[in-house]
């Protein structure tokens, strides 16, 4: 069997790459103030087909409640929520890559360390109540102070 060769990035990865790099230089300048990273996501969740508006406005409001803490803003170009500059939990729509379901992910900043293996990202595919109540649940375990041993 030859192996196929790699064409590198898709035109969707590098137009992310060429948003974060946007999104890094917004940052830099002094001060990003909240309602700034926050206006500039819902702008992103805006652009988004309707139902991937539907579940990021809902994860928006959740995040906004649980962990008020938070710093709204985008990363990649989809909405993110940020502690000491670091991206704790994210929203990535289906079709931001062409993907089957949305995801929503932690990074390793989030505090869901449970044992020698856990999961970070979650398929997502309508935001149901019982949908929520778990979104609520990560976001809550995700703010707890890591142990200091596990970083």
């Amino acid at each position: 069997m030859a192996a196929s060769k790699s064409t590198g990035f898709t035109a969707e990865e590098q137009a992310a790459m060429k948003e974060r790099a946007r999104e890094l230089k917004a940052e830099a300048k002094a001060g990003k103030l909240k309602a700034d990273g926050e206006a500039e996501l819902l702008a992103k969740v805006a652009e988004m087909p309707a139902a991937e508006q539907q579940m990021a406005r809902r994860l928006h409001a959740i995040v906004s409640a649980t962990a008020p803490s938070l710093n709204p803003k985008t990363w990649y170009g989809m909405p993110a929520y940020a502690r000491d500059g670091k991206v704790v939990v994210f929203f990535q729509g289906a079709s931001k890559f062409g993907a089957r379901y949305s995801t929503l992910g932690f990074n390793d900043s989030a505090a869901l360390d449970d044992g020698s293996m856990w999961a970070t990202s979650y398929a997502v595919v309508d935001m149901t109540p019982e949908v929520e109540k778990k979104i609520t649940a990560l976001v809550k375990k995700a703010m707890r102070k890591r142990d200091s041993s596990m970083q």
